[in-house]
């Protein structure tokens, strides 16, 4: 099989990692894939902010969570089953944001074509991850964080910009099965 092709295949959102840093040469690979990725105009509106530091990733996941929880009442009322379950992973999980992975990385981008830009950006980064054996997984509650002003101080955080990650990053307790996935809509004209 073709090897990009695989590694499409073989991505996964992982959410159990080893307890191990990543080397920054390989975390350069990665944020590097995500520099290569199609922007609108050759815009380039993303920038990378990469977390280590286990007590700012603390106070992100302090400030993280009550805005996830408050989110979710939503999904409480709409999907009680569901609601349980994801309840059951903040009581069980010690960091059920961005699961204790050892690596965060920030993408955040400005101006008109950051919307359309930055996912492809993170898309390239968590195909570059699996292909080097890094597990990642983008956790949109992650980016709950913005009303906090020394994390918006420490992430440089622009009015004008937004948070299109965060990824995390880290060798994997084991990459999941795949789950199984919907045959494509397709309509030939």
């Amino acid at each position: 099989m073709n090897e990009v092709l695989k590694t499409i295949s073989e991505r996964r959102s992982v959410r159990s990692y080893q307890k191990k840093g990543i080397p920054r040469e390989i975390i350069m690979k990665i944020i590097e894939a995500g520099n290569q990725a199609p922007s609108g105009m050759n815009s380039q509106p993303w920038r990378f902010v990469v977390v280590e530091d286990d007590a700012f990733h603390k106070r992100l996941l302090d400030t993280a969570i009550p805005n996830a929880k408050r989110l979710l009442e939503d999904v409480k009322r709409t999907n009680p089953e569901r609601y349980q379950l994801i309840m059951k992973r903040y009581e069980e999980l010690e960091d059920p944001i961005y699961y204790s992975a050892p690596v965060i990385i920030f993408v955040i981008g400005r101006g008109r074509y950051a919307d359309l830009s930055c996912p492809l950006a993170c898309q390239n980064m968590m195909l570059a991850a699996r292909s080097l054996g890094i597990g990642s997984c983008w956790v949109y509650f992650g980016s709950l964080v913005t009303e906090d002003e020394e994390i918006r101080k420490a992430l440089e955080l622009k009015d004008d910009e937004k948070i299109f990650g965060p990824i995390v990053f880290g060798y994997p307790e084991q990459f999941p099965e795949p789950p199984e996935k919907k045959p494509p809509v397709i309509k030939w004209i």
